[in-house]
């Protein structure tokens, strides 16, 4: 499954109990699940900041295109990888757009 593309029009979210968290001790930005723990970069950081469960990852891209002034094969590229392995970790799931949906 891991090497499975995500479709654009899927809506990625952060499954309960798994949330971003700022570290202020240590100042460093996480991503908590039970029993675990990420340590983010600026950018996984960023991707993850965009996920509130009614965008499309389609949508997401496009944002941090705009964001960062970057072509967005190369955003969308790094942001499946990035969600494809927190997917693989169940710290990421995918809800698909019902058929019919505007965009």
């Amino acid at each position: 499954m891991s090497g499975d593309r995500i479709s654009g029009a899927a809506v990625p979210y952060l499954p309960r109990g798994v949330r971003l968290h700022d570290d202020r001790v240590r100042g460093i930005r996480v991503l908590l699940a039970p029993e675990r723990v990420i340590q983010l970069d600026p950018v996984g950081h960023a991707v993850l900041s965009e996920l509130d469960g009614k965008r499309s990852l389609a949508e997401v891209v496009l944002t941090l295109c705009t964001r960062y002034e970057a072509p967005p094969e190369q955003i969308e590229g790094d942001v499946q990888e990035f969600l494809r392995d927190l997917m693989d970790r169940r710290m990421v799931f995918l809800e698909q757009e019902p058929e019919g949906a505007q965009p």
